[in-house]
């Protein structure tokens, strides 16, 4: 009977940390089972968006604000064209701002920065971010290093 009591708690053990173990891993990857309410749409064209993905963050000052909903080739400029959902409580993006695609950290993954510009009039729902920062492509880099060298 002690024997069956003990396979019992450690089951329920595992159980538990297996439901865990999937939480932590929907909670970091970013994914929301429902739709999203209270955000508003914000699109940029970048010239390469550099192993940007969607669900990526965007984020002001280092705070996460929105995330990446959509990635598409613009066909008539050749350029990636990027929707951002916006949180709707952050409704103070002046017109004038600057999206960059930066790096978190040396090897991470690659997250939208907005740059908040002056201008009095914000975005809403559909605008167009016009000043943007593509990313810096590691391998482009030191290609152009080596060729200076040579």
């Amino acid at each position: 009977m002690q024997i069956r009591s003990i396979e019992i708690i450690i089951g329920a053990f595992m159980l538990a940390g297996i439901v865990s173990l999937a939480v932590l891993a929907v909670q970091i990857s970013g994914f929301s089972v429902g739709t999203e309410t209270g955000t508003y749409s914000v699109y940029a064209r970048f010239e390469n968006i550099g192993g940007l993905v969607i669900r990526s963050k965007v984020s002001i000052g280092g705070v996460m604000v929105g995330k990446v909903a959509d990635i598409q080739l613009d066909p008539h400029t050749y350029m990636a064209y990027v929707r951002m959902e916006i949180d709707g409580d952050v409704d103070t993006i002046s017109m004038d701002s600057t999206a960059a695609i930066l790096t978190d950290g040396l090897l991470g993954g690659k997250y939208i920065g907005l740059i908040l510009g002056a201008e009095e009039e914000y975005l809403s729902e559909g605008d167009v971010i016009l000043d943007t920062q593509s990313a810096i492509v590691l391998e482009e880099l030191i290609g152009k290093f080596l060729l200076k060298q040579f």
